[in-house]
């Protein structure tokens, strides 16, 4: 990966007219930002269907996108939505995302917009993508059966022909939709990077149409769960619920599951982060029926064998390691051998070691750094939240002067772009100089998240020559 600079938003967090950010001319003017502005990377998070709490990361249906993230404008020039239905949609606030609105109307509008469309063209694109048909198909069943989880659905009920092809027509839209905003970002010479959760909801298409590759019981219920021992975020560690692969029957065919994944992924983005990382080394287990993930233990991973796995279906240069978390020598000799970049995060550099790989000094060339990632506190809220001592150190290390903390962020975007490591990403709110409020995500906090939106005239008042001064200067361009 050659020595450049990007920036962390979620397509949710773009500026719009309908409630949440979408492909619409706000990303193509968000890449004309990154592009005058030096910057080479727009990295985003998932764009999969997200769950009840608005999070990407447990999706229902991980090949399908996301149907907030379809321009409407678009569809309303195609003739697909009339102008009442279009002004219907508009959005009550710009700041954030209006979730409960978006969940009681989006796809109802779609579906309107859906019995107006070219079957022959949305058919033809689901032939040729049959995973995301069967992801059209769990929703569908999903939506006949009240939304209950596929355990608790009645066998003999099947999915309106309507509503399946309402969701196969999102897909041919989101997909046809991002196509050519990816296609105008490669014309500004930007690289768009995605991010591939490690586990996958239970309740899931994945989950459903592939049970072998799960450790499941003989009801199909989930034997093992997915989360974290105790680490920075949550004291009791997380208990994050998703199933626990089956790796010996994996490696048994490939992994071909995981393969799959990467590759469809890989048509999404230029560049993939791999979300939790450290799992392909061991992962933390926890017995089905436990309260708290301290009740469970390590396992081994399938650790190199999957590394070659996915090397055989990935560029050189494609794929970023998530290596934060519990890191022991295990991991790091896993990140070796893939060759893989992993991250350092500066807010994680302050705890009195100096040797802490998240310090800037410590950073190394094959690295993607960050000021913060999504589950990270805003830059300026990491430094107010500080305790007095640590925040002294902080000041300190980096050498600035002055009382006026609130724009120490000025002299850390400078040193992370001035540091080794071949790239460095900001999250769009320390661009801005934001505070805590401007959060997008807090683990182990299941609402309020995910909402974070900017407006275009934050992102118009941004400086554009002083962000390519500075990447020019740092040789970033």
């Amino acid at each position: 990966m050659r020595r450049a600079s990007g920036v962390l938003m979620h397509i949710s967090s773009l500026y719009g007219d309908y409630s949440s950010g979408s492909f619409s001319k706000s990303a193509f003017e968000f890449i004309d930002f990154l592009s005058d502005s030096g910057f080479s990377f727009w990295q985003v998070l998932p764009f999969c269907v997200t769950d009840d709490h608005n999070s990407p990361y447990a999706s229902p249906a991980s090949e399908a996108g996301n149907p907030y993230f379809v321009d409407l404008a678009a569809l309303f020039e195609q003739g697909l939505l009339t102008s009442d239905e279009l002004s219907s949609a508009k959005q009550h606030t710009p700041y954030s995302c209006e979730f409960e609105r978006l969940k009681a109307e989006r796809f109802e509008l779609l579906k309107k917009a859906s019995k107006r469309a070219d079957k022959k063209a949305v058919l033809s694109f689901i032939d040729k993508n049959p995973k995301i048909q069967k992801a059209c198909e769990f929703l569908s069943l999903k939506e006949a059966n009240d939304k209950k989880g596929f355990l608790e659905w009645d066998k003999q009920k099947s999915y309106d022909e309507e509503t399946l092809f309402a969701w196969q027509f999102i897909q041919y839209h989101f997909f046809k939709q991002w196509q050519g905003v990816k296609d105008y970002a490669a014309s500004k010479n930007v690289k768009i990077i995605g991010d591939l959760p490690f586990y996958v909801s239970f309740d899931s298409s994945d989950v459903y149409f592939n049970k072998e590759d799960f450790l499941l019981d003989g009801d199909g219920k989930m034997r093992f769960k997915a989360g974290v021992p105790p680490d920075y975020f949550a004291k009791d560690g997380q208990l994050w619920g998703n199933p626990i692969y089956d790796f010996e029957k994996m490696q048994k065919d490939g992994f071909t599951f995981w393969k799959e994944r990467l590759k469809s992924a890989l048509n999404l983005y230029d560049c993939v982060r791999i979300d939790h990382f450290r799992a392909f080394s061991d992962y933390w287990s926890v017995p089905a029926d436990a309260q708290t993930a301290k009740e469970g233990q390590w396992q081994r991973g399938p650790r190199e064998k999957i590394i070659d796995a996915l090397k055989s279906v990935s560029k050189e240069g494609s794929i970023i390691a998530e290596n934060l978390g519990i890191i022991d020598d295990d991991v790091n000799a896993l990140l070796d051998y893939s060759g893989f970049p992993g991250m350092s995060v500066f807010q994680f550099g302050f705890d009195g070691n100096f040797k802490n790989p998240h310090l800037i000094h410590n950073f190394k060339e094959n690295l993607v750094a960050y000021t913060g990632t999504h589950d990270n506190n805003t830059l300026l809220g990491f430094m107010w939240e500080l305790d007095d001592k640590t925040r002294r150190d902080a000041l300190s290390y980096i050498g600035f002067v002055g009382d006026n903390f609130d724009k120490s962020y000025d002299t850390i975007i400078r040193l992370m772009l001035m540091s080794r490591a071949n790239l460095v990403v900001f999250p769009i709110q320390d661009l801005l100089g934001y505070g805590s409020d401007t959060r997008l995500n807090t683990p182990g906090k299941a609402e309020g998240n995910w909402s974070y939106r900017i407006t275009r005239e934050q992102l118009m008042g941004l400086n554009r020559e002083r962000f390519l001064n500075l990447n020019r200067q740092y040789s970033r361009i």
